[in-house]
């Protein structure tokens, strides 16, 4: 039950953080003022780091499965349909 409650926790988390990216990248492309875009980039950054240290916890713990490793390929094709 323990585990559990714990992987419920790290989820939430981990959405929490995940949604607050995505409005940083908001915040920032709509913002003018230089020292806000500068503050606004680093809390993202950090943000960034945080997640991405709790995403590999969880996937230590079992708590999140990656996504099959992409191929050369693939990736070549993501870029083509992004740039």
């Amino acid at each position: 039950m323990h585990n559990f409650q714990e992987k419920e926790m790290v989820n939430d988390i981990l959405s929490m953080v995940n949604s607050s990216l995505t409005c940083y990248a908001t915040y920032i492309s709509e913002t003018s003022n230089p020292q806000l875009r500068q503050t606004l980039q680093q809390m993202r950054n950090s943000d960034e780091q945080f997640q991405y240290q709790l995403f590999q916890v969880a996937e230590q713990k079992g708590f999140y499965q990656a996504a099959h490793t992409a191929s050369p390929q693939d990736i070549q094709n993501v870029k083509s349909q992004v740039c």
